[in-house]
C-alpha cells in the first residue's frame, strides 16, 4: 500500500471527504459581534434553558450536531463515528451530549485546537475506509470555563490586557465520502511546542510558536506557499498571538497578507471589551462552521488553511508552576477535490 503521508507531518487524502453539513450555535455576546449573520442559532439566554453552565454546553453541542445533520440529510444513527471535545475536565460536555445519540463516540482533548483535530481524524477515518459518514463537534462556554480555570464569576476578578474571552458556542461538521461540497484535502498534524510561557492569561503567546511550527511544516511537506490559499486562519491566538505569528514569519522573510485569526474575527475587540479577543474550543468551531464555510459556499474563498491552536494547560499544571505547551493542527479545505 502506498503512503498517504507527505514529509514528516502532513497527510494527503486520496479520496478527500466532503463537508455535507455544518452548523454553529452561539450565545448572546457572540451574537452581538461582527459575524452574527453567519451563525445558525443565537441564543439570548446563555443558560440555554439548563440548570448549569456545563449542561448548557452539552445542549449547545446537541443543537449544533442536530442542525448540521439536518443540513446533510442525515440522522445521528446514520453516522459511523462522532469525534467531539471541549475544555471541561474529562470532556463531560461532549460525552454527556453524545449519550443517547446511537453513534460510536470518540472524545477528544486538544484544547482550542479540538475542531481541527476532530476534522483531521474524521477525514483520516473516512479516507481510510473505516466509515461513510463522520462528524466533528467542539464547544466551549464562557461561564463553565471561568468556573474551571479561573475564579467564580461572582468574584469579579480583573482581567489582564493579554487575556482572552472564552466563546460561548458550539460548532459541528458532518463529513461524507460522497458529495460535491467543500472537501478536506490535507491535514498537517502538529507537535507539542513549549517556549516556556507560564502566564495563563497570555495563551496567545504560548500558542503562537506552535502555529508557526505547523504552518512551516505544512508548506515544507506540501511544497505549497501561503499565496496558494485564499485565506489562512488560526484559532484562536487573539490579537497578540496573531501579531507574534506575523512577526515570526516576517523574521524569516515570509509575509502572510492572507492571514487572520478566529479569536480576532469573532468579536469587535474594543467595542465588546474582550481584551485580546476570543478563545475556547467553540471559537474556531463556530467561525469555521459559520462564517468560513458559508463564505466558501458563496464563492468568497476556494482554498482555506484552517489551523486550530490549543494551549495544553490545566488548572493543576498552572498551580504547580508548569509552562504552557501549545499545539496546532492544520486542515486544508478546498471547493475542488484536487485541492
Amino acid at each position: 500500500m502506498g503512503t498517504k503521508k507527505l514529509g514528516k507531518q502532513t497527510l494527503a487524502f486520496v479520496a478527500p471527504p466532503t463537508i455535507a453539513g455544518y452548523a454553529s450555535v452561539v450565545g448572546k455576546k457572540e451574537g452581538q459581534g461582527p459575524l452574527a449573520g453567519a451563525f445558525d442559532l443565537i441564543n439570548q439566554d446563555d443558560s440555554f434553558g439548563e440548570s448549569s453552565w456545563e449542561k448548557a454546553e452539552s445542549t449547545m453541542q446537541r443543537m449544533a450536531l442536530e442542525t448540521a445533520l439536518d443540513k446533510a440529510g442525515q440522522s445521528p444513527s446514520g453516522l459511523d463515528l462522532l469525534f467531539a471535545g471541549d475544555l471541561l475536565n474529562q470532556c463531560i460536555a461532549s460525552s454527556f451530549a453524545a449519550r443517547g445519540q446511537d453513534v460510536s463516540f470518540l472524545g477528544l482533548y486538544g484544547a482550542c485546537s479540538t475542531m481541527a483535530e476532530g476534522l483531521a481524524l474524521a477525514a483520516m477515518a473516512l479516507d481510510g475506509g473505516f466509515g461513510e459518514r463522520a462528524a466533528a463537534v467542539a464547544s466551549s462556554h464562557f461561564c463553565s470555563a471561568e468556573r474551571q480555570y479561573r475564579t467564580p464569576l461572582e468574584y469579579g476578578g480583573q482581567r489582564t490586557p493579554t487575556a482572552q474571552w472564552t466563546v460561548t458556542g458550539a460548532g459541528a461538521c458532518v463529513l461524507t465520502c460522497q458529495g460535491t461540497g467543500p472537501c478536506i484535502t490535507h491535514a498537517t498534524l502538529g507537535k507539542v511546542i513549549d517556549k516556556g510561557i507560564k502566564d495563563a492569561n497570555n495563551m496567545g503567546a504560548a500558542m503562537a510558536p506552535a502555529a508557526c511550527d505547523t504552518l512551516a511544516a505544512h508548506f515544507s511537506d506540501t511544497g505549497r506557499r501561503p499565496s496558494d490559499y485564499d485565506l489562512i486562519v488560526t484559532g484562536d491566538l487573539g490579537e497578540l498571538g496573531k501579531s507574534i505569528v506575523l512577526d515570526l514569519f516576517r523574521s524569516d522573510g515570509v509575509e502572510l497578507p492572507n492571514y487572520d485569526d478566529c479569536g480576532v474575527m469573532i468579536f469587535d475587540l474594543p467595542a465588546q471589551d474582550v481584551h485580546c479577543g476570543g478563545s475556547g474550543c467553540g471559537c474556531s468551531a463556530v467561525v469555521l462552521n459559520g462564517y468560513l464555510l458559508r463564505g466558501m459556499a458563496a464563492g468568497r474563498w476556494k482554498k482555506i488553511l484552517f489551523c486550530g491552536t490549543g494551549a495544553l494547560l490545566s488548572p493543576i499544571s498552572s498551580l504547580q508552576g508548569e509552562s504552557i505547551p501549545g499545539i496546532c493542527h492544520a486542515v486544508a479545505i478546498s471547493t475542488g477535490k484536487g485541492g
